[in-house]
């Protein structure tokens, strides 16, 4: 069975308020081509459909045509798909019943009653049945309700008990969805900035892949870096756009599974993508920054740190006469250097109260309010008293 894998397409996402419409269109695109090219049995959509849990209608338009393309492929291939933690789950479930007649089958929720279980559906080929299994982006407290006698404190704890409650037949081919922070131990994940915003403090939300290790396949999403986590059959398909620039390096691609019969190896195939603009950085000084400047560059969303000590005259200008997407500038010299030592001896002296204050107003763009100082002081109070 060949599956094609794909993941956290955040359509409607913004860089630096630069709209992605034509980059996202081009490459949903693409994946139609590469799905007429290759005749996968099914596609597997890993999560974070949307940008925003209340996407713009022309969010709304460009998938929509994406699975009015898909559809008009014949023969027929299914689309499987599950919310990510970006996704409204109640505005990507409309019209899941009707999709659901074209092949388009949805689950956003993990079970919520007694007599839920996850959604599975079965595929078929040569070898006997595929089960897939929809693993929707959960919480904890999504779930808690469905085992009062156990311990359901952090995401792993959550994933094992939904898994364990299915009483899963695995010595038949199993294939499951799943959003969230898987991690193996002793196996480094690849994360960048878009991404760490999105991992908890404390690391509550990390899961130990040995959950998935039983399944001939794992199709994850959340991470944007495509990559195997410790085990090939357990992997991120990434993202099909650069959403940050710490993502520069790498290379976006659908994941191309052929799953054999029970045991056999996988066969895996990264089918390239490419954006219309190129998500990258320019470091130096002014003048070589210009000088490297070419005419298939020149439109690319790019963020520079120039490295001259003097600040040159017109910077911002020049730069901006020769790139027309630029995210943000940057300047890194002896003197920016000894204002953030000077910046980060201060904080290291601040008391928590101004700590917190500080970091409020870099997160918010405004200072603490009356009602969110006296939250803070009572927590405050409150943690003193704990510690006493």
């Amino acid at each position: 069975m060949k599956i094609f894998h794909i993941s956290d397409l955040h359509i409607g996402k913004q860089l630096n308020y630069y709209s992605l419409k034509e980059n996202q269109t081009a490459v949903l695109e693409q994946v139609i081509e590469k799905m007429k090219e290759h005749r996968p049995d099914v596609l597997l959509i890993a999560g974070d459909i949307y940008d925003k849990a209340m996407p713009s209608g022309e969010a709304y338009k460009i998938f929509d045509l994406f699975l009015q393309q898909i559809s008009e492929i014949t023969p027929i291939i299914p689309v499987f798909i599950i919310a990510g933690n970006h996704d409204s789950p109640e505005r990507l479930n409309y019209a899941s019943s009707f999709m659901e007649k074209h092949h388009i089958h949805i689950s956003v929720m993990p079970p919520q009653q007694e007599d839920e279980y996850l959604k599975k559906v079965i595929l078929e080929d040569a070898y006997g049945p595929v089960n897939f299994y929809f693993l929707p982006f959960m919480k904890p407290g999504y779930v808690r309700h469905l085992f009062p006698e156990q311990d359901i404190s952090d995401y792993e704890k959550a994933v094992r008990a939904v898994l364990e409650r299915e009483e899963i037949n695995f010595k038949e081919r199993n294939v499951i969805l799943s959003h969230q922070f898987y991690q193996g131990q002793g196996w480094d994940t690849a994360t960048c900035d878009s991404e760490q915003v999105m991992l908890s403090i404390g690391g509550l939300d990390r899961i130990d892949i040995s959950l998935l290790e039983n399944f001939d396949y794992a199709a994850l999403g959340h991470l944007h870096g495509p990559q195997q986590i410790k085990s090939e059959r357990i992997r991120y398909s990434g993202s099909p756009l650069k959403y940050s620039v710490s993502e520069e390096h790498q290379k976006k691609s659908i994941t191309m599974i052929t799953l054999g019969e029970k045991g056999s190896p996988l066969e895996v195939e990264l089918l390239p993508l490419r954006a219309l603009q190129d998500v990258r950085s320019e470091r130096g000084r002014l003048e070589a920054i210009l000088e490297r400047a070419k005419p298939g560059t020149l439109h690319d969303f790019i963020s520079v740190t120039v490295t001259d000590e003097t600040e040159p005259y017109r910077m911002k200008e020049q730069l901006r006469e020769i790139y027309d997407f630029i995210l943000d500038i940057h300047i890194d010299n002896q003197r920016t250097r000894k204002k953030m030592e000077a910046k980060l001896e201060a904080r290291e002296n601040l008391s928590p109260k101004a700590a917190f204050g500080m970091f409020y107003e870099e997160i918010m763009n405004a200072p603490l309010g009356r009602e969110e100082e006296e939250l803070l002081e009572k927590t405050l109070d409150r943690l003193t008293e704990e510690r006493e």
